[in-house]
């Protein structure tokens, strides 16, 4: 173990020495090759781990402020396996570590590692190639959280107290229905569920990639009171009179702008009030808490905002241009990559709600699939009517640039300072972009 850890500091300081990027994932690789159970012996005591489609980073960013500077976390957003490990060999040791989880791997992470709480936050397709729909990861969480159960009733026979606190989502049906199956006699869990509740954020019309409006418990239509986005809103099922749980918490003074992102406040919140903190200390944490690298990072370019909003599947997608469109964007750039990280299958844009762009927006697309990106929004760009039921191009064009230096460059000259360049790029994409704006890699 000894020589894995020194051996994976080797490969992060060699790697960041070269330039080759930050070493978020090569220590823990090498170091799990040479021991495929280092995790389970450098762990720390307490881990949180956090889990789902959209909102990890944020959340975890937001529940490492709140507990202060003595936590170890995959800061990087390098969610995978060799991630968490490289966090804890590079870092000092603590009692306590947050890691978000990418969704696929939580069973593979809960395999070794037995945590203090698990925060789960959505289930949105992504990733389709990859990962397939969202019922096969609910599935293999829901059998990872059977197992983690069977083990602590193993262990509590050792010891007097085995708990686990799960944070859970209610307004997502998969979610809840999966927290609430963890909870049985033998696994001593402890369930706090967070939502909202303001019916004055209900969208008017479910959003056209709703990911799952099935109940869980029994496969009927589930009937929504109303829906904040995609499938997530104040459920309930006919049949089998399944509903949402009742919540925990629902409101908070948001620091970030966007629904979503009032989400991943609450779970933050929800996680630190089930550890203690109180309500004093978790404001104070969070009223200059400064968005994770991507997610509505902002930059000042030669005098001019620079907003980047991650924007990796239908769900998010969906948010990010609902928000860029009420802080009143015109200036909007969207750079479509199919790299592994991003997934090579980009029929999910098909999913987005590009018609929600208003007309006065002449979007400038980028990236390995801009043409396909193309395609999508002159299918959604308005068309005019003609007398005799003949219709117009739209008025305002699409701007395609291959390249995403140039595409950058060309927005970055528009000549009025003060509109912001809002830019909503795929997870590779957002590296590229970062890396032309500061001259840094990431990963």
């Amino acid at each position: 173990m000894f020589f894995s850890i020194i051996f994976g500091k080797l490969i992060s300081f060699v790697s960041q020495l070269l330039n080759l990027g930050a070493g978020a994932t090569w220590p823990g690789e090498i170091a799990l090759r040479l021991d495929p159970h280092i995790l389970t012996k450098i762990a720390p005591k307490n881990i949180i781990l956090v889990a789902g489609t959209n909102g990890k980073t944020t959340t975890t960013l937001m529940i490492k402020q709140i507990l202060g500077d003595r936590v170890v976390t995959n800061a990087s957003g390098a969610n995978l396996l060799n991630g968490m490990a490289s966090a804890i060999i590079t870092s000092p040791p603590t009692d306590w570590g947050v890691f978000e989880i990418d969704e696929n791997s939580l069973p593979q992470v809960l395999h070794f590692i037995k945590p203090k709480v698990i925060v789960l936050l959505n289930l949105f397709r992504d990733q389709l190639d990859r990962y397939g729909e969202v019922d096969v990861i609910a599935e293999k969480w829901e059998r990872s959280l059977r197992e983690q159960g069977r083990q602590r009733e193993q262990d509590s026979k050792a010891s007097k107290k085995n708990t686990i606190q799960i944070i859970a989502n209610a307004d997502d049906p998969l979610v809840a229905e999966i927290a609430k199956s963890a909870s049985r006699p033998g696994l001593e869990a402890g369930i706090t569920f967070f939502g909202l509740d303001d019916p004055s954020q209900f969208m008017k019309k479910m959003e056209h990639a709703t990911d799952s409006t099935f109940c869980p418990r029994c496969g009927t239509r589930l009937i929504y009171k109303g829906i904040y986005y995609s499938h997530l809103g104040d459920w309930h099922c006919p049949k089998c009179k399944n509903t949402r749980p009742k919540l925990a918490i629902s409101s908070w003074d948001y620091p970030l702008p966007g629904l979503y992102n009032r989400y991943n406040t609450l779970a933050a919140v929800a996680t630190a009030k089930a550890l203690g903190v109180s309500d004093k200390q978790i404001k104070l944490s969070l009223q200059n808490f400064a968005p994770a690298f991507g997610r509505q990072e902002e930059f000042t370019i030669d005098g001019k905002k620079v907003k980047i909003f991650l924007s990796k599947n239908p769900a998010g997608f969906n948010e990010s241009l609902r928000t860029v469109i009420e802080l009143g964007a015109k200036n909007i750039l969207i750079a479509l990559n199919d790299r592994i990280p991003d997934g090579r299958d980009v029929s999910w844009i098909w999913d987005v709600d590009f018609e929600m762009l208003p007309g006065y927006v002449t979007p400038v697309v980028s990236g390995d699939r801009c043409y396909d990106l193309a395609l999508r929004l002159k299918y959604a760009k308005p068309y005019q009517k003609l007398p005799g039921g003949a219709v117009s191009e739209p008025q305002t064009p699409i701007i395609v640039y291959e390249e995403l230096e140039t595409a950058l460059r060309f927005c970055l000259s528009n000549p009025d300072q003060q509109t912001p360049l809002y830019i909503l790029p795929t997870y590779s994409a957002m590296l590229e972009v970062r890396k032309i704006l500061t001259g840094k890699k990431i990963l």
